[in-house]
């Protein structure tokens, strides 16, 4: 069995437990033992036998063909994030020896832009770990800096939870755009060690991972509880960056005028506390939401 067929049926079978029979427009009929489609529902819909889907799913069958996977996307409700990741693992792939783990440098341009740009900045890597951050970044989050994972801090880390009042949809946003940054590129022990960690010692990571949500890494607006400033509105774009694979640039900013913006005007004081707070801005001392 190989490793394409195995990641192509585990997609399958985890796609087709999150679609209904109702949302496939087939009638609910007695009592089910599956939450979502059964095998033979999506092989009816896609128009091929179950005995070839059931063959796709246990990695018995290792090429499908391009008008098969799209069909299969169209039954499971792919949207085309997901359908395009769904195509690369039915793209035929040369076996390769585990790679060991590579580091990531951040290119000398990107990272005097970072440390110069007056909004809070850093570059995520393709593992999501933080590569260059400048102090901003670091003022809005203590964890925002070189060496740290958003992964690991933000399903494991306490005080970055506590950062997000939507923490369940940001996961969510976060665990599909790490599948997508991945993608079929899964030999490295990296990315096996990473995933190992976080499905042992948080079941929220384990949850999502198993569904296989794949979505582009991009901009979103962020609402995020600041532990002196209060809540802060933020919108958060991503640009990546060229050269290495899978680096991303990161800022945040917020409309040019109102509380968000005189927020992230006071994050420099954060790290230089002698300097005074702006007149009618009130804020929150640094326990009130511990």
């Amino acid at each position: 069995m190989t490793e394409k067929a195995n990641r192509v049926g585990e997609f399958l079978r985890a796609r087709r437990d999150l679609v209904t029979p109702e949302q496939a427009g087939l009638p609910a009929r007695g009592p089910r033992r599956v939450p979502g489609l059964r095998r033979e529902e999506v092989a009816m819909l896609a128009g091929i036998s179950a005995d070839y889907y059931l063959r796709l799913e246990q990695g018995r069958d290792t090429s499908p063909s391009l008008s098969v996977l799209e069909s299969l996307a169209g039954v499971l409700q792919l949207d085309d994030d997901a359908t395009a990741y769904l195509l690369s693992l039915g793209e035929p792939r040369p076996r390769r020896r585990r790679r060991a783990p590579r580091g990531e440098s951040v290119p000398a341009g990107v990272a005097m832009l970072v440390a110069t740009l007056p909004l809070p900045a850093f570059v995520e890597g393709r593992y999501f770990d933080v590569l260059a951050a400048n102090p901003l970044a670091t003022a809005l989050s203590p964890r925002l800096a070189v060496g740290r994972n958003r992964l690991r801090d933000v399903f494991l880390d306490p005080a970055e939870k506590d950062l997000y009042p939507d923490w369940e949809s940001a996961t969510e946003r976060l665990v599909a755009g790490f599948r997508q940054s991945v993608g079929t590129e899964t030999d490295d022990q990296r990315f096996i060690d990473l995933v190992g960690e976080l499905s042992l010692a948080s079941p929220r990571f384990r949850t999502l991972w198993a569904r296989h949500d794949v979505r582009e890494r991009e901009g979103a607006e962020m609402r995020l509880e600041h532990p002196q400033l209060g809540e802060l509105r933020l919108h958060r774009e991503k640009f990546a960056v060229s050269g290495p694979s899978g680096q991303m640039l990161v800022i945040y900013h917020s409309s040019p005028e109102g509380p968000d913006a005189e927020k992230l005007q006071l994050l420099d004081s954060l790290t230089a506390p002698s300097l005074p707070t702006p007149r009618g801005l009130k804020v929150a001392p640094p326990d009130s939401h511990a």
